[in-house]
């Protein structure tokens, strides 16, 4: 595919009427002046940057360019997913690319399962598949990569029409006005394997890796008591963890903490002495303290919604918008507002200045850019969003988590790369009536094996927990051998390897996993795909040998050889 050889079209408001442009690249390399637009393309022979200026103030409804593309049978395109839990793989063609699902359709449900996706500015169908902010088509080992080096003007979208033989870039400009210079293009074509062209990417993207994190391993509240944690079981896990010694470098209290997400006030309650004695002692173990929080959430009922209604993000009708289903349903704060700015930055303040914690993670920040506004893209405000945690963090290790990838990159020193691990190993039912983004550690595992290459290049991967424990407040419904094959999954493919038990109760065989699962990964992943619907084959080299993985995801079972 020659990357210049397409058709640019141009969908835009003005004076109330809807006018359109549809150009080629040879009307646009020397600059394109049309009835209000002007278009120039000045990039090289890899590279597509297309800018965009008006002689009026107009607002962009549409920014696309297509390509004539035959897709072959054996050829697999990439779709990563919206934000972090979001289902991503490599589909070919005949596979099917899920959107919402069954109930998650009725308007009611969708208010709220809808939210965390990309649900209203995307298009799913037969053979149709898209992904965010880069892809690639692969035959066997040589892959074809076309990135974005720059989602700050808004999301790039790839879809690729299987059936019409079609390759489309669209750039999200919803809600954005322009009149000045606008770059709606910044887009890189590269071929080589798998490892090359992700190298080739990263060494071009403007961002880079922080280095403030390598590998993270230990321990997070989350999965074994949920919101139910306090004093005694933060601290009877501390020394459980300290069973492992300096294998383990991070201990962190996840949600539950707070009296209501939102405020953000300690529940006294829970930790009637605060958390600054607790970090003390995790501190004193030789690891980091991480503490969660979700600072544009507010659940239904927060006192903050009571008090500021004034600070929420809201639809054109003036009403505030559902952001999600956590806890029993939240809305999102304005980050664009000064006071909310100076609200969300005071709890940081007391984070790292009173309770001295080392790292956040910071969770449903897709929240922040859940509706366009003020003139700016989805795009333009969540990397806005990510730059403005970055300056409230300082020099501070974040955990990203709940967020599109490319807005955190060179922001957050470790991201969530799927979706949360489930207590048991076989699908529940809502995973086939809701969202992609749902819980299930069938597709946490599929996002691991196919978003490997962000680990190490531009942060380090977290695949979320692993599980090990027999009983715990949540027991895990998992067999032994589906324990190890997720503990593999994750110590293969991820950087930040948690687990949320009591390892105190281990007996030695769970401690000899536990402590081969927190190393870090002395190899290399040299291949990884579906060789059949539920079946994924790994091939890689360990220790100077290598080794091929298959998995089944239903049943759990796995052979190494």
């Amino acid at each position: 595919m020659n990357l210049k050889e397409y058709t640019l079209k141009i969908e835009y408001k003005i004076g109330g009427k809807i006018k359109e442009e549809a150009v080629e690249y040879a009307l646009v390399k020397n600059g394109y002046d049309g009835e209000n637009l002007h278009i120039v393309d000045d990039g090289d022979e890899t590279h597509v940057r297309i800018k965009v200026s008006a002689n009026a103030k107009v607002e962009l409804t549409l920014a696309e360019l297509i390509y004539d593309r035959y897709f072959e049978n054996n050829e697999r395109f990439f779709a990563n997913g919206f934000q972090s839990w979001t289902a991503t793989r490599e589909y070919k063609r005949n596979d099917v690319q899920y959107g919402l699902r069954s109930l998650s359709k009725l308007p009611i449900v969708r208010k709220f399962s809808g939210a965390s996706g990309d649900y209203a500015f995307t298009e799913y169908g037969k053979d149709l598949y898209h992904g965010f902010s880069y892809t690639y088509f692969r035959k066997d080992d040589k892959a074809e990569f076309v990135g974005s080096l720059n989602e700050r003007t808004g999301y790039t979208i790839f879809y690729a029409d299987m059936k019409e033989n079609v390759f489309a870039v669209q750039k999200d400009v919803e809600g954005l006005s322009i009149e000045d210079e606008y770059e709606l293009f910044d887009l890189m074509h590269v071929h080589g394997t798998y490892d090359e062209v992700f190298d080739a990417y990263f060494a071009e993207y403007p961002q880079k890796r922080t280095g403030r994190v390598d590998h993270l391993a230990g321990y997070t509240s989350w999965y074994n008591y949920y919101q139910n944690i306090n004093k005694d079981i933060i601290l009877r896990d501390l020394e459980g963890l300290a069973h492992v010694g300096n294998i383990a470098n991070i201990f962190q209290i996840d949600d539950g903490y707070e009296t209501k997400v939102g405020d953000w006030d300690l529940d006294l309650q829970k930790f009637p002495d605060g958390l600054a004695p607790i970090v003390d002692k995790i501190h004193s173990h030789g690891y980091k303290a991480g503490l969660w929080y979700a600072p544009f959430a507010a659940q239904f009922g927060a006192n903050v919604i009571k008090n500021h209604p004034d600070w929420l993000i809201r639809n054109k009708k003036g009403r505030p918008i559902p952001s999600g289903i956590a806890w029993g349903g939240f809305y999102a704060l304005d980050f664009e507002k000064e006071e909310v700015r100076a609200y969300i930055k005071a709890f940081f303040d007391k984070v790292f200045d009173e309770w001295h914690f080392d790292m956040v993670k910071l969770d449903f920040l897709y929240a922040a850019a859940i509706e366009p506004r003020n003139g700016k893209t989805r795009g333009q405000l969540m990397c806005e969003a990510m730059d403005f945690l970055r300056e409230c963090c300082r020099d501070k290790i974040i955990l990203g988590c709940g967020v599109p990838l490319a807005p955190s990159f060179g922001i957050v020193d470790a991201c969530r790369i799927g979706c949360d691990a489930e207590n048991t190993f076989k699908e529940k039912f809502y995973v086939k009536v809701t969202n992609q983004e749902i819980i299930s550690t069938k597709i946490s595992m599929q996002n691991s094996v196919y978003r490997r290459h962000l680990n190490g290049r531009i942060f380090a991967n977290d695949p979320d927990v692993f599980f090990l424990r027999d009983g715990g407040m949540k027991p895990a419904v998992y067999t032994w051998t589906q324990k190890k094959l997720l503990a593999k999954i994750n110590h293969i493919f991820g950087d930040v390897l948690f687990v949320s038990d009591d390892i105190g109760e281990y007996d030695s065989e769970k401690m000899a996993v536990l402590v081969e699962s927190y190393q870090k990964f002395n190899g290399k992943v040299l291949s990884a795909e579906h060789i059949a619907p539920e079946i994924i084959k790994v091939t890689y080299v360990e220790d100077g040998k290598t080794k091929m993985l298959v998995y089944d995801a239903i049943t759990g079972d796995y052979i190494v050889q």
